[in-house]
C-alpha cells in the first residue's frame, strides 16, 4: 500500500517534500543543496548528516546535536525552497553518503529524507551564480544601478 495515500487530503499534499539533493565544490568548501517544495508555512527543521564506515555523524542540525568535529566547520543557510549546507576545508576524509532530513513542525508525515554519495574527485564546481547569491549586496547594487544607467542614457539623448 502507498503510505502517501492517507485519509486526509491535507496529508497527501505533504508527501514529496524534498525534490532534489545536490553537492558541489565551492573553493575548499563542500556545498550541499537540499531543495524542497514548500507546502506549509510551518517552521522547518533540518538535519544534515554523513554516513561513513557504517556510522552516522550529524554535521548540522536543528533536530539533534551535531558532532564536535563538524560544528566549527559547518553552517547552514535557509532560502526559499532551499536548505544549504556549507562544510569548510572539505577533504577526502569527508567523503561518504550525505543525508538531508527535513521536517515541518506539526506535519503529519514523517521526516523527509534524501541521500547523495559525495566523492571529492567526482564533485563538480558550484555554478558561478551561487557566488552572486552569497554576495547579495553586490547583486543588489547592480540591480539598483540599472535604472540609473538607463536614466543617464535618456538624459544624454
Amino acid at each position: 500500500s502507498n503510505p502517501c495515500l492517507p485519509l486526509l487530503v491535507l496529508q497527501a499534499a505533504h508527501c514529496q517534500m524534498i525534490k532534489d539533493l545536490s553537492a558541489c565544490l565551492l573553493g575548499q568548501s563542500l556545498r550541499v543543496d537540499c531543495r524542497y517544495e514548500n507546502k506549509t508555512s510551518n517552521p522547518l527543521t533540518y538535519e544534515f548528516s554523513i554516513t561513513k564506515d557504517n556510522r552516522k555523524h550529524v554535521i548540522h542540525s536543528t533536530i539533534s546535536v551535531s558532532e564536535n568535529i563538524y560544528r566549527n566547520r559547518a553552517n547552514v543557510t535557509m532560502h526559499k525552497n532551499l536548505v544549504c549546507l556549507h562544510l569548510q576545508s572539505f577533504t577526502t576524509s569527508d567523503e561518504g553518503v550525505y543525508m538531508c532530513e527535513l521536517k515541518a513542525t506539526n506535519d503529519y508525515t514523517g521526516n523527509q529524507i534524501k541521500n547523495i554519495t559525495v566523492i571529492k574527485d567526482k564533485l563538480e564546481k558550484c555554478a558561478g551564480f551561487s557566488l552572486l547569491i552569497q554576495n547579495t549586496s553586490w547583486l543588489l547594487l547592480l540591480l539598483l544601478s540599472l535604472p540609473l544607467l538607463q536614466a543617464v542614457d535618456f538624459v544624454s539623448l
